[in-house]
């Protein structure tokens, strides 16, 4: 681990904080680019600190909040802190009321620092930290009954020094990842698949079909060819152990943070390598 530390400043679905050992145990012993095509919440970017680090994600709206937290972080703590000063003593009205200028400026395609700072203050008072928005696009997640503050400046602070190092991507994973080249270590914290194959749940309206997987799948092999380093983590089921059969999968034991029936929090997650 890295020895300034920086914390993801927002909560993810799937996010990798309870891997970090297990991944760190399992990382090339030398590299030379980090690929992380799926970056998410970022835990194991800032766990790694990597110095020369390209990152993507599909989600728009937080990709603008990486790229703002990178480029103006002074003012971005500045909106957050003043969206929680200004919370109403309805905490619950409040929240339901910037959720509803998060999906206008959403809509309008206003990637602003307002909306970076809109973005991770729904984060922090939203049930579970969940981010999941509904088929026209619009975040629907209900209030979590919290007042907390939204940020650690000095976090922000340390993160926005990080990520002046980052090459910063929004879209497809595979674009994402063209330029990776042999030495080249590809972590690939790929959307879960369902543990019950009928329930595809989408984090973002591009959402992650079982076509997706499989076209991840033939990624990884492609990457594997031009002799990247890979290392992918999903759920321990029967589709992923197919298509990876060919790669060594290890088998760890996780608590499910976003279950809602605390006896389903226990499960199994694969890490998957093709070194």
């Amino acid at each position: 681990m890295n020895s300034s530390s920086v914390s993801p400043f927002i909560k993810w679905a799937g996010g990798k904080r309870q891997l970090l050992k297990q991944i760190n145990e399992r990382l090339p012993e030398k590299y030379n680019r980090y690929y992380e095509p799926f970056v998410g919440g970022g835990a194991v970017l800032f766990d790694l600190q990597s110095a020369n680090a390209v990152i993507n994600d599909i989600n728009s709206s937080l990709i603008n909040t990486y790229n703002q937290i990178k480029n103006v972080p002074v003012e971005f703590i500045e909106k957050l802190n003043e969206l929680d000063k200004m919370m109403w003593e309805d905490g619950k009205a409040y929240y339901y009321s910037l959720r509803e200028l998060y999906n206008d400026k959403l809509m309008k395609s206003e990637f602003d620092v307002e909306l970076a700072a809109l973005f991770v203050f729904i984060n922090k008072h939203c049930f579970n930290g969940l981010y999941r928005v509904n088929g026209k696009g619009l975040f629907n997640v209900p209030y979590n009954n919290s007042r907390r503050k939204s940020c650690e400046e000095e976090n922000i602070i340390e993160t926005s020094n990080y990520l002046k190092k980052v090459t910063i991507i929004q879209g497809d994973f595979e674009k994402a990842c063209q330029n990776a080249e042999k030495g080249d270590f590809i972590f690939f914290d790929s959307p879960y698949a369902p543990l019950n194959p009928t329930s595809f749940e989408s984090y973002t309206k591009e959402g992650f079909d079982i076509e997706s997987h499989e076209r991840l799948a033939k990624f990884y092999k492609e990457m594997t060819e031009r002799g990247c380093y890979c290392m992918l983590t999903n759920h321990n089921t029967e589709l992923i152990n197919n298509l990876y059969k060919d790669y060594k999968i290890d088998v760890v034991s996780v608590k499910r943070m976003i279950n809602s029936d605390a006896s389903n929090r226990v499960g199994e997650e694969v890490i998957i390598c093709n070194y």
